[in-house]
């Protein structure tokens, strides 16, 4: 017999919306709404039920894959030999896809809604590597004139319409990876209010409350392997999701709506967030950087045969130990060295089946909040990071378009076409590269890092990659 899925331990009758969440992927819903089935099975905040919502032509495809399913999630925890399913219930319904967003907008101005969450990943907010609203994009200046285009316009024509009927305004919580993820979304929701209403941006800002927080669970895209291992659970889902059986919250208990009791489920709540989203962003997402451009290019098409190559592990290894984890400033109650090393099982764990693709996805944007910080923190120390300095030049490599095996990349980001041209240009130029200041703002002119860089490139192109990786671990440059 199959094995089979557990089921909601809750009568989800009784859950009433409490949250809506704006970008239901799988991170969402193998995180966020995880949690909250688990605190809804203790008998616990069954008014904090989840809307989910989207703004993108991909989430009312989510919406009618899940209305399908009752709005069910099939979550399949992926323990190395004993993979468990569940159907986590956690979301109450899902409002429709618009493109006004009327119907968002008036869900949100519901208030029965406490908390608005978000998931629209790391580019998503339209800041630039500066950390400054970008004012100028078409989006932002559509919704200046009618806040109707993007999530964060929404937001603002629900706390509008609250504020008018005399209802107190809802929490707004980020859940992407960012560093400093709640001041990031102020930055964007203030910063859309200031330019049509100075006077109602203010009292956003005096009123509205943006929790930082931390969020970490590894969680591949669904494909045809993901679908077919949800029927061996019994399970005819066209969106399951798959992950590890690890995952961490940390938030700043920054409330005054209200909040469910999270932590009776594992979640932390502390004022030092900074510390644990530093952490896990430099060391985790800045490591799986490091692991993915070298074997992307190698033709390596999986995360933990990356793992398994001698070289790529090493690689990690010492970029981490040596580059990495001595900027890492401390963190409360946690070993960076133990934390290391629960990441290198992590990313080792053949069950995930994480794709080197999914984590070159998206470099322009994830480059500066992963890695950046990093080299800025070697160079202020006096330190030139060779090997943090190799994969900036290996990510340039894989955005000229083709593997070591001439295999052609697929566009990998949203700035690709401009990305191609720029590293097919620094071959010749490496300055090139170095000259996107929206990626590496002033570092890309320290005189040490881009003669660094440019011999790096130089080397990879006439060597290989592999050649590169050993002579970087030998200790050459």
């Amino acid at each position: 017999m199959p094995p089979v899925p557990s089921l909601p331990a809750y009568d989800r009758a009784r859950l009433t919306p409490g949250i809506v969440h704006i970008g239901v992927g799988n991170f969402h819903r193998a995180h966020m709404a995880v949690y909250l089935d688990d605190l809804f099975a203790q008998g616990e905040g069954h008014d904090w039920a989840i809307l989910g919502a989207g703004v993108r032509e991909g989430d009312a495809r989510m919406r009618a894959a899940l209305a399908a399913q009752d709005n069910l999630s099939t979550v399949i925890e992926l323990e190395p030999g004993a993979p468990r399913a569940r159907r986590v219930g956690a979301m109450a319904g899902f409002v429709p896809v618009e493109a006004d967003n009327a119907s968002l907008i008036a869900a949100m101005s519901d208030p029965a809604i406490r908390i608005v969450s978000l998931t629209v990943t790391e580019g998503g907010y339209y800041i630039d590597a500066a950390g400054r609203f970008d004012a100028g994009h078409p989006d932002i200046v559509a919704d200046a004139a009618d806040p109707r285009r993007t999530a964060f316009g929404a937001i603002l024509a629900a706390l509008r319409a609250r504020r008018a009927a005399g209802h107190p305004p809802f929490t707004v919580m980020s859940c992407d990876n960012l560093p400093g993820n709640g001041h990031v979304t102020c930055t964007t929701v203030c910063g859309l209010a200031r330019i049509a209403d100075p006077v109602f941006a203010a009292w956003v800002e005096a009123n509205v409350a943006f929790p930082n927080g931390m969020v970490d669970r590894i969680t591949p895209a669904t494909g045809p392997r993901e679908r077919a291992l949800a029927r061996r659970f019994g399970l005819d889902d066209p969106v399951p999701v798959t992950c590890e059986p690890f995952r961490q919250w940390v938030l700043e208990d920054k409330f005054p709506a209200g909040r469910p009791a999270l932590e009776r489920v594992g979640v932390t709540f502390t004022p030092h967030v900074h510390a644990y989203e530093t952490m896990k962003i430099r060391i985790l997402n800045g490591g799986h950087a490091v692991i993915a451009y070298p074997s992307a290019l190698m033709d390596i098409p999986l995360v933990h045969e990356a793992m398994a190559n001698p070289l790529v592990r090493a690689f990690l290894e010492k970029v981490e130990r040596d580059e990495i984890l001595p900027h890492v400033p401390p963190v409360p109650d946690t070993s960076l060295p133990d934390y290391l090393a629960l990441i290198l099982d992590r990313f080792s764990n053949p069950e995930i089946a994480d794709t080197t693709r999914r984590l070159c996805l998206d470099g322009s944007n994830r480059q500066p909040k992963f890695i950046v910080p990093s080299l800025r923190d070697n160079l202020a120390a006096g330190w030139l990071p060779q090997g943090l300095t190799l994969l900036s030049a290996l990510w340039c490599r894989y955005c000229a378009g083709t593997t070591e095996g001439g295999a052609v990349i697929e566009p990998n980001d949203p700035d690709w076409d401009l990305l191609r041209e720029r590293a097919q240009a620094a071959r010749a130029d490496p300055r090139a590269w170095l000259a996107m200041a929206h990626v590496y703002g002033d570092i890309g002119s320290n005189p040490a890092f881009a003669r660094a860089f440019g011999s790096w490139l130089e080397a990879i192109w006439a060597e290989g990659t592999e050649a590169v990786l050993r002579r970087y671990l030998a200790g050459a440059s």
